[in-house]
C-alpha cells in the first residue's frame, strides 16, 4: 500500500468479551451487559445474544422479550477501564500515532512501518493470546475506510480495502453504514431517492449542495466515495463536558426537574474544576416522554466553573422554555471549555 496507512482496531463485543474471561462458563450463551432499571439499555451482547436480534442500545425489557433466557450481567466499568489500559498499552509498543476512541476502539497510523498488515495481524494475536480478547481490524488509505473495513466482517474481522475497493464493496449498502449519516439524514437522502451507496455516488456534488447545504453536500459526496483526510489525532481535547439523568418514571413535577438540574449543575462544577478547565456556554437538554428533545443553550462573557452559577442560568433555561409533557430525561451541559486562568463569569458579570 501507497499513501498514508491507517488502521481501525475494535474489539469484539469488548464488555462481554471481559466477563468471559472472569466467568468462561458463559462462553457460547446469550450474554448481555447491561445495567438494571426500567429504562436501562444494552451495553454490549455477545454474538450469541445478538443472534435474537440484541443489540447495543436497545432498551433491556425488548431485549427480555426477544430472548428470555439469556444472562444479564450489571456493567464493571472499572474492571473494563483496566482491560482497556492493557490493550492500549499493547498498541503503544508499535511506536505509531494512536488516536483512541473509547475504550475498545483506536485509529493506528501506520504509514511509518514497513510492514504494516503484518504489523497489526501481530498485534491482534498478542491481544488474543494475552489478554485473551478477541479484535477485528479495518485497514486503508483514511480513517473512514479504516473504519467501515473493521466492521465488515466481525468478530475476528481482518479486512484491508483501498479507497476505490471499498467505494465498490459497500456500493449496495444503505448511506447509514458510513459513520456521520444518522437517521434524520438518512431519511433525507431516502426522500430524494438515494436508497444506497452506490445512489449516493451518483449524485452530483451541486445536486447535495442545494438539498443538504454547502458543507454538508460536500461532506456526503466525498464520504460516499470514501474520502477522507482527517488525521489521527494522538490527544483528543473535550470540546464539552455534560451529565444527565434518565428518570425510571416520567417527571411531570417543575420542583422535582429544578432539584435535578441543580444536583447536575454542582456535580458538573466539580467535575471541570478537577479537571483545571472552566465553560462558557451552559446547556439544558430535555427528553420528553414521546421521546422529542429540546435543548435550549446560553453563553456567558466569560468562563465559569462555579455550580451556583451554571444551576442559576440551567434554572433560567428551564423556566424559558418549560417543558410540556411529563420528562422522561433531563441534562446539564458546560461547553467552549478553557483552562482555568481568566477572571470568572462571576467576576466579569459583577464588574459589568
Amino acid at each position: 500500500m501507497d499513501g498514508r496507512i491507517i488502521a481501525h482496531l475494535d474489539l469484539d463485543a469488548f464488555y462481554v468479551a471481559v466477563e468471559l474471561r472472569r466467568r468462561p462458563e458463559l462462553r457460547a450463551k446469550a450474554v448481555v451487559v447491561a445495567w438494571s432499571g426500567p429504562r436501562s439499555v444494552v451495553t454490549t451482547a455477545s454474538y450469541e445474544a445478538r443472534k435474537f436480534g440484541i443489540g447495543s442500545a436497545m432498551p433491556v425489557a425488548r431485549a427480555r422479550r426477544l430472548c428470555p433466557h439469556a444472562i444479564y450481567i450489571t456493567p464493571d466499568m472499572a474492571h473494563y477501564r483496566e482491560r482497556s489500559r492493557e490493550v492500549m498499552t499493547m498498541v503503544g509498543e508499535l511506536g505509531v500515532p494512536v488516536e483512541p476512541v473509547s475504550l475498545d476502539e483506536a485509529y493506528l497510523d501506520l504509514s511509518a512501518l514497513d510492514t504494516p498488515v503484518a504489523a497489526m495481524s501481530g498485534l491482534v494475536r498478542r491481544i488474543s493470546a494475552e489478554l485473551g480478547l478477541d479484535a477485528s481490524v479495518g485497514i486503508g488509505p483514511n480513517k473512514l475506510v479504516a473504519k467501515v473495513a473493521s466492521d465488515a466482517e466481525k468478530p475476528r474481522g481482518f479486512v484491508v480495502l483501498s479507497q476505490a475497493q471499498a467505494a465498490t464493496r459497500f456500493a449496495r449498502q444503505p448511506p447509514r453504514l458510513i459513520p456521520g449519516i444518522g437517521p434524520r439524514t438518512g431519511e433525507r437522502l431516502r426522500a430524494l431517492g438515494i436508497e444506497t451507496i452506490a445512489d449516493l455516488q451518483r449524485r452530483p456534488v451541486a445536486e447535495l449542495t442545494v438539498g443538504f447545504g454547502e458543507r454538508l453536500g460536500a461532506s456526503l459526496h466525498a464520504r460516499a466515495w470514501f474520502r477522507d483526510e482527517s488525521p489521527v489525532t494522538t490527544s483528543r481535547a473535550a470540546k464539552s463536558r455534560s451529565t444527565e439523568t434518565t428518570f425510571e418514571r416520567d417527571v411531570g413535577d417543575r420542583g422535582m426537574l429544578e432539584r435535578t438540574l441543580v444536583e447536575q449543575a454542582r456535580h458538573l462544577a466539580r467535575e471541570v474544576r478537577a479537571r483545571g478547565i472552566r465553560g462558557r456556554t451552559i446547556a439544558i437538554k430535555v427528553r420528553l416522554d414521546d421521546f422529542s428533545t429540546r435543548t435550549r443553550a446560553r453563553t456567558l462573557p466569560e468562563a465559569t466553573d462555579d455550580g451556583e452559577l451554571i444551576a442559576q442560568v440551567a434554572l433560567a433555561l428551564l423556566a424559558a422554555d418549560p417543558p410540556p409533557r411529563p420528562v422522561r430525561l433531563v441534562g446539564v451541559r458546560l461547553a467552549a471549555l478553557e483552562p482555568d486562568g481568566a477572571p470568572h463569569a462571576q467576576q466579569a458579570l459583577a464588574a459589568s
